[in-house]
């Protein structure tokens, strides 16, 4: 619950901030923003909505790599390094290959069972495991665990994602400020009146309560499509490999052993999953993933 916590947040700060950022500015420009909204009418607003929506995403999918690299402490490695750098790196090549995108950048950070991709293009991607779960699952199950990484990579993930999250922002701010509008039109009185400085601090706080609020519902939006990602990833390793075998065994490896803890701008991208599900979970259940995966009609291989 408090991960959940702090990734609606974080979300929701972003969106505040892009709103306050662009009423400083137009302040400091001498144009009103509000007045903008009221005589520009709901084309200028979408347009602004999509401005700030799409704005944090774009720019957190961008600078993924170099954020997650300075975060999680990763080592980017060739496979010089030693035996087990070799296998990780011309396994990945190998499915790369398979999966038809280019090799992407291959990292070893500390930390429990895990692994994640990410990467604004999917041939230009980071693939990262932890040591934990490459000291704690046999090849064959790290490879299954690589080929769930790579179809994140050949499906686009990252970016649809992105994209997903943006859109879903873009709606928040769109309808916070409308039925703000309407509010604040059905309890504010006359025009002069809203137009005052008190009706823009009402304004703007409902706009903020509504942007919680949305933004809150909204949230089971993106988390209900990762999950389903989750499923299609899980599919492509699968296909990767030629038997839904390894996949299976990984997952029921991963359900005893403890995950490692993701940042949440990639948590969605990470390989662990619970043993339970909710509407706030980015990962389905470990149990439905291995039906999903003993109930895959064959042929595997893609």
């Amino acid at each position: 619950m408090k991960r959940l916590f702090i990734f609606l947040l974080t979300n929701i700060a972003a969106v505040a901030m892009l709103t306050f950022v662009a009423y400083v500015v137009c302040a400091l420009c001498g144009v009103d923003m509000s007045e903008i909204l009221e005589g520009g009418g709901f084309g200028q607003l979408a347009v602004l909505s999509f401005v700030m929506g799409m704005a944090g995403s774009l720019v957190s999918l961008f600078l993924s790599k170099k954020i997650v690299k300075a975060s999680m402490k990763c080592k980017t490695i060739d496979g010089t390094e030693g035996e087990a750098e070799r296998w990780l790196v011309s396994t990945i090549e190998d499915l790369a290959r398979r999966a038809n995108v280019k090799m992407p950048e291959v990292a070893i950070y500390p930390g429990e069972a895990n692994a994640f991709a990410t990467g604004a293009f999917k041939n230009s991607a980071l693939v990262a495991v932890s040591t934990g779960i490459m000291q704690q699952m046999t090849r064959e199950e790290l490879r299954a665990v690589l080929g769930h990484e790579m179809s994140h990579v050949r499906n686009g993930d990252m970016v649809t994602m992105c994209l997903t999250q943006g859109v879903v922002n873009t709606f928040v701010i769109f309808f916070s400020h409308i039925l703000a509008s309407v509010i604040q039109g059905a309890l504010g009185g006359d025009r002069n009146r809203r137009r005052g400085a008190g009706g823009y601090a009402v304004y703007h706080l409902t706009v903020q309560l509504l942007q919680l609020a949305f933004g809150v519902l909204a949230s089971l939006v993106i988390f209900w499509y990762s999950r389903k990602r989750e499923f299609a990833a899980d599919a492509g390793s699968a296909e990767l490999l030629g038997s839904p075998a390894p996949m299976i065994a990984a997952l029921r490896r991963l359900g005893n052993l403890q995950p490692g803890v993701l940042p949440d701008s990639i948590k969605a991208f990470g390989i662990a999953g619970r043993r339970k599900t909710s509407l706030f979970a980015t990962h389905p259940s470990l149990e439905d993933r291995i039906d999903a995966l003993m109930n895959m009609p064959p042929p595997y291989a893609s």
